[in-house]
């Protein structure tokens, strides 16, 4: 069984005991408890059910592994040709990652 589950503004496919990083959650403890409610899909052993645009009832449940997860380094570099201008920007992401527990249909 399988969903796909918005958080944090991105799409992702949760199973459970599934690891995901999401967006760093701010105001969250490690071993505390999240629910999504915006459940998109449902795959249940091959019965599928599709929200429009989410299923009523829908929930995944995750718990908080860890929220000061730093993502790999992002580089920025803007140029513009024959006119020496050059710059380059770089940064970490902050994200939490959280494994997925259960998911609950209704």
């Amino acid at each position: 069984m399988y969903a796909i589950v918005e958080m944090q503004g991105q799409q992702f496919k949760a199973e459970a005991g599934k690891k995901l990083f999401i967006h760093r959650v701010a105001e969250t403890e490690v071993g505390k408890s999240l629910e999504f409610d915006k459940v998109l899909l449902i795959d249940n052993n091959g019965a599928v059910t599709v929200g429009a645009p989410t299923i009523a009832g829908a929930k995944v449940v995750a718990e908080v592994l860890d929220n000061s997860v730093r993502g790999d380094k992002v580089l920025v570099f803007h140029k513009k040709r024959r006119k020496g201008y050059k710059k380059l920007n770089g940064h970490r992401q902050n994200f939490t990652q959280v494994v997925v527990k259960e998911i609950v249909n209704a």
